[in-house]
């Protein structure tokens, strides 16, 4: 008796030791199956280990009543459980491959990121050729002010002298009309204590932004209320950066060379920047495009045609 529950002892002992084995392996979603195994192999394991032992005890209580039944008994072979080492043993493995199974179907997910990315890049394929196609329909806007512009040159006897589109456009295109108008670079206007200082090597376009600074330091006063960065900040986009001009800039360089400035569009539109009233003065001929260059807005030069 004592060695059948030395080997019961030691199949539960085996038994337990696959079992935690399994369960270590098992992921979320194998879980619930693996712990329903296990547990019916506990079972089907108890069932016949009592199978075993309730036949034995049963043999020695028969063993009192008569003594041809225990020799019946000694003779008769052990009865076998129907749960046995050789069906254990299978189901174990089936386990096992279920759950390699299981894990190497998890390892094989698809990269979620991957597959976002690329539904993405084909959607914005996607609306960039409706893009295109729609476009198709769309008029050319830098054609039509290409062309209006010159219709507008040919009727007021202009030319167009063509400025580099790199943020100083503005700068540049009055530096070239004080030039060609015969008008020079120096400031009609005092600046006060500011004393302007130049180098010949100085781009045109430098001397006409340190001027346009100059002269709102200056007249502060009548900027201030328009300006939306502090004072020293908005001088300095002028003065080191290369940061676009706009209508105060023009009207500060207008002021500072005592000059009007005509602003000329593809509508035929004429902006005139006066200097101050009184006596008439030069006027320079700038040309505004909206759409016709990379950077967007953009002024040219405008010269008297041959």
């Amino acid at each position: 008796m004592e060695e059948v529950h030395k080997r019961h002892r030691q199949e539960q002992k085996e038994l337990q030791a696959r079992v935690t084995q399994k369960k270590k392996s098992a992921t979320k979603k194998t879980r619930k199956g693996v712990n329903d195994e296990c547990a019916e192999l506990e079972r089907q394991l108890k069932e016949k280990q009592n199978l075993e032992l309730s036949t034995i005890n049963g043999g020695e209580a028969s063993l009192g009543q008569s003594e041809d039944s225990d020799v019946e008994n000694t003779a008769r072979p052990p009865i076998e459980s129907s749960v046995t080492d050789d069906v254990i043993e299978p189901q174990l493995q089936h386990l096992t491959l279920t759950t390699q199974q299981s894990r190497n179907c998890q390892t094989k997910k698809p990269n979620r990121q991957k597959a976002r990315l690329a539904r993405r890049a084909a959607e914005q394929e996607t609306m960039a050729a409706q893009a295109a196609e729609e476009a198709k329909d769309l008029p050319d806007l830098r054609q039509q002010e290409s062309s209006a512009m010159r219709s507008q040159y040919s009727s007021r006897g202009l030319s167009e002298h063509g400025i580099r589109s790199d943020g100083h456009c503005l700068y540049a295109a009055v530096a070239d009309q004080l030039i060609s108008r015969q008008h020079g670079l120096i400031p009609k206007t005092s600046l006060g204590d500011i004393h302007v200082t130049t180098e010949p090597s100085m781009p045109h376009y430098q001397i006409t932004r340190i001027i346009a600074a100059s002269y709102i330091n200056y007249h502060r006063d009548d900027f201030l209320p328009f300006l939306e960065d502090p004072l020293d900040q908005y001088l300095h986009k002028i003065r080191e950066t290369g940061e676009w001009g706009g209508h105060l800039e023009l009207l500060a360089l207008a002021k500072a060379y005592n000059v009007d400035i005509h602003v000329l569009q593809s509508s035929g539109q004429v902006e005139k920047i006066n200097a101050g009233i009184g006596e008439k003065k030069p006027a320079l001929w700038l040309s505004y495009y909206h759409h016709n260059f990379g950077l967007g807005e953009h002024y040219n030069s405008l010269r008297q045609a041959d």
